[in-house]
């Protein structure tokens, strides 16, 4: 199969140590869109460390999912296929043996990643969920740690280690004691931690995944999205040192942890735990991108890889649900005035989150009025998004609300007001509230609003609208007008221009 940078579907194969995983995108775009993703437990690496060798019953899983995933790709429609090896494969002494049946198997060359290869391309796939990551990344795989720091958009030299849990397992006999020994010596060696103590630990993996999970239902956290989820250090240690204590039956009955992570869920804690120790992290932060969507980056053009992957987001999930998809860069230059120095003010990073909102203003309007607002707004807090933290999240999904419900508190999910602050529960709620003017005024048409302005002083919000649209100003459009300034503290005017 041609490998290379085409349009329609991306697939990516990742062979890793303990698992082979098919994910396919719609497209390679700066907003990865997953439709189809499916994994099997192959341990390939799980006897490496002490054989040497490839796992053998792992090595026919692994071939038999490679043959799945080679129909897969027929039945998908996947214009462009690629096929990555990392640590078991890399290391073992049978990798060459085992690439060569893999490969006669998709019919193309096998990419074998070494070690700095695959730190750099998890490094990169974190960043390009989180751009603004400043750090350390571990990407923990089932044979390997990948360690790479991360700032200002690139990343830096990083480290490959061997304390994946399938191999610490292996070389620890199963023993934590064993294994603590293992992690110590490994980690004692590196200079990194030096380099970027106290700074956030980006967390990659799936292990690592599952103790996230289990945070959450600690705390009832409403908002079950792994991605960008941060976690307090001391928090993730605390929980690291119980998951270590317990044994596979106690962490089965878990009702967060996979089942298929169970035996190397207590090693990744350990990992985790004395990883935090050494960089004396002060938060770990989940990333649901790593490999496989450094991978799809580095296949982008300049030009894609330099967009917002939050306003790419949010404009492909306009383009699918709203009826003017447009409309959002029209209600971003309208409601700018509302947010202008001495009226609300925002900072550039507030303004983006403006952005986004207006470009995903309209994404509830097809479901029965009743329940539009509460739509919008789980709709806006479960989407596939990246570049935006939670709390950028909640207040996304705040404004959805209101610009469909206009005050009020949303109940669907229970006491959100503990999560974001009040200032932008406040701007949520004007922005929601001019959205919902804009509607109203405009007739959800497109090319009418540029033609209106607000003009705000200390005192009036005033809409100012040509004489040619005088008609348009009803009872409702006074209604909305009058609401939205009262969340601004001021009276609301209407001035009819020529």
């Amino acid at each position: 199969m041609t490998r290379g940078k085409s349009g329609g579907r991306v697939g990516i194969v990742d062979v890793g140590s303990n698992s082979v995983r098919l994910v396919v995108y719609a497209a390679a775009e700066r907003n990865p869109v997953l439709v189809f993703n499916e994994k099997v437990m192959a341990g390939l690496g799980r006897s490496l460390a002490s054989t040497g060798r490839l796992d053998p019953k792992g090595i026919v899983r692994a071939l038999d999912a490679l043959r799945r995933f080679m129909a897969l790709k027929d039945q998908i429609g996947v214009k462009t296929l690629i096929v990555a090896a990392t640590a078991a494969v890399r290391d073992a002494e049978d990798g060459p043996a085992f690439l060569a049946q893999a490969e006669k198997i998709c019919g193309f060359a096998i990419d074998l990643l070494s070690g700095m290869d695959e730190a750099r391309l998890a490094a990169q796939g974190v960043l390009s969920g989180i751009p603004d990551a400043d750090g350390l990344v571990g990407d923990l795989g089932g044979g390997s740690l990948e360690l790479v720091p991360v700032a200002n958009g690139k990343s830096g030299p990083g480290a490959t280690l061997p304390l994946g849990p399938l191999r610490l397992i292996d070389l620890a006999h199963g023993s934590l004691a064993e294994a603590e020994a293992v992690v110590d010596r490994a980690l004692s060696e590196q200079k990194l931690f030096k380099e970027h103590q106290g700074k956030r630990l980006y967390a990659v993996g799936g292990v690592w995944r599952n103790l996230a999970r289990i945070h959450m239902s600690q705390r009832n956290y409403p908002i079950h999205v792994l991605h960008h989820y941060v976690i307090p250090a001391r928090d993730a240690s605390e929980i690291s040192r119980v998951i270590e204590r317990l044994g596979p039956k106690s962490l089965a009955q878990i009702p967060d942890v996979s089942e298929r992570r169970v035996e190397a869920l207590p090693f990744g804690a350990l990992v985790l735990d004395k990883l935090i120790g050494a960089l004396k992290a002060k938060e770990v932060v989940i990333s649901a991108y790593g490999l496989r969507e450094g991978i799809l980056f580095d296949r982008l053009d300049k030009k894609e890889q330099a967009k917002d992957p939050l306003i790419a987001g949010c404009t492909d999930l306009a383009g699918r649900l709203a009826r003017f998809p447009q409309h959002g860069d029209e209600f971003f230059k309208w409601t700018a005035p509302l947010f202008a120095e001495g009226v609300f003010g925002e900072t550039p990073e507030e303004a983006r989150l403006r952005h986004a909102a207006c470009i995903l203003a309209d994404i509830g309007w097809y479901v029965h009025p009743d329940y539009r607002a509460h739509h919008a707004m789980t709709q806006i807090l479960l989407a596939p998004f990246s570049g935006v933290d939670h709390p950028g999240r909640l207040f996304l999904a705040r404004v959805g609300y209101h610009r469909h419900e206009g005050r009020g508190e949303p109940e669907l999910l229970g006491n959100l007001t503990g999560f974001i602050t009040e200032r932008e529960h406040e701007r949520a709620l004007v922005l929601g509230l001019a959205l919902r003017l804009a509607f109203t005024l405009s007739g959800a048409t497109m090319g009418m609003l540029p033609k209106t302005r607000f003009e705000v002083t200390k005192n009036t919000v005033t809409l100012v609208v040509p004489k040619k649209y005088e008609a348009l100003l009803g009872e409702i459009v006074s209604k909305r007008l009058s609401a939205l300034a009262r969340a601004l503290g001021r009276k609301s005017d209407v001035q009819v221009g020529k």
